[in-house]
């Protein structure tokens, strides 16, 4: 029998997702070392020493189920950003809290906007639920909100909107989501994911938590896998108003959130200094990206992100293959419609280095063949 005969009809059309290629698969494809990855947006300083501490700390406790509130951390998260605990919602990653979104506000039928060349997750949790796509064109490869006001109908239940945008960086600034979210009606969910937020300068940063006192229907997402250097422990919140917190928490799973990723969580919310020079790294080594490639005659979409995405003007395939012999990892993009750009993270000092020389070699080879 062909079970796929039988599955949700919004899943037959689904592929599974293709997260960055691990540095172990391809040491056991190529059988090469001193492999960099920059692929999958990780935090290149590793993971944080107070979370470290926090965990050793847990390890007598995990026999016991997490607490399923989250009450600590939700309390470390209210403090820090002057919010309510009961507007918290604890997620398995940031993506366990945008496949709950949809969960919670959409079905077949209904129908939920998001923007050509956005965050993959998007498309596949509309898929998933048999809900409507409305992917609007992108503007200079960013978020076109005239675009989204104008495909608003009496179906659309969900807008899905990344600050900064991932792959391509793209940056909208507060006026621009305020003046968006006035037009928005009150009965449409607008949420804004803020995975990146981190890496952006502090005097452009959105105050996206003051913009849910005047929208109740806005839900913030942020993750700590990025700026925070928690990804493998897969731990997100979103922060609401009371009445659409109390809805996700009625469909959110008990113990999604594991009891090492909350404690690590509540270590690394106050981890100020760890998270500055995180964003330092970015911003300065980010800056050499730019001159990089400016002096190659390579295009790159300005980013706000922890990663840059270059357009090679040429399927960036066989770029991508011609990296990886050299022991560089980064991330096609052809997935999200972009088949001439490749997204790469940005990394510590001597791992853009590593990837500044493999990619003249690699583009040297390719003119020669």
């Amino acid at each position: 029998m062909q079970y796929i005969t039988i599955a949700n009809p919004g899943v037959k059309s689904l592929s599974p997702y293709q997260a960055g290629k691990p540095i172990e698969e391809l040491e056991r494809e190529l059988g090469i070392t001193n492999i960099i990855k920059l692929a999958s947006n990780e935090n290149p300083f590793g993971f944080p020493e107070s979370a470290k501490q926090a965990i050793i700390k847990q390890l007598d406790q995990l026999t016991r189920y997490p607490d399923a509130n989250g009450f600590e951390l939700k309390q470390a998260i209210a403090k820090k950003f002057s919010v309510q605990p009961n507007q918290i919602t604890l997620g398995n990653g940031s993506n366990d809290l945008l496949e709950l979104f949809a969960h919670t506000f959409a079905s077949e039928g209904d129908e939920i906007i998001y923007s050509q060349y956005a965050f993959i997750v998007y498309p596949l949790v509309t898929k998933a639920i048999n809900a409507t796509a409305k992917e609007i064109p992108a503007k200079n490869w960013g978020h076109h909100l005239a675009g989204f006001l104008t495909a608003l109908s009496d179906k659309t239940k969900l807008i899905f909107i990344a600050n900064p945008n991932n792959p391509t960086g793209n940056f909208l600034t507060e006026q621009e989501l305020d003046d968006f979210l006035a037009k928005v009606p009150e009965n449409v969910i607008v949420v804004l994911d803020e995975a990146y937020t981190e890496f952006t300068l502090p005097e452009e940063r959105v105050n996206s938590f003051g913009l849910l006192k005047k929208y109740p229907n806005l839900i913030v997402s942020r993750s700590l896998s990025k700026a925070y250097g928690l990804a493998g422990l897969r731990i997100g919140y979103a922060v609401s108003n009371p009445e659409i917190a109390d809805l996700l928490n009625r469909v959110r799973q008990p113990f999604n959130c594991n009891s090492l990723a909350i404690a690590s969580a509540i270590a690394v919310m106050n981890d100020d200094d760890f998270i500055e020079k995180v964003a330092e790294n970015n911003r300065v080594e980010m800056a050499r990206y730019e001159q990089f490639c400016r002096r190659y005659g390579l295009d790159y979409i300005p980013s706000k992100g922890n990663f840059i995405t270059i357009d090679f003007k040429q399927p960036a395939q066989p770029i991508y293959e011609a990296l990886l012999r050299k022991g560089v990892i980064v991330r096609p993009i052809a997935g999200y419609g972009m088949p001439n750009h490749l997204r790469i993270s940005i990394g510590l000092p001597q791992e853009n280095d590593k990837f500044f020389t493999a990619l003249i070699q690699v583009l040297n080879l390719i003119q020669t063949d």
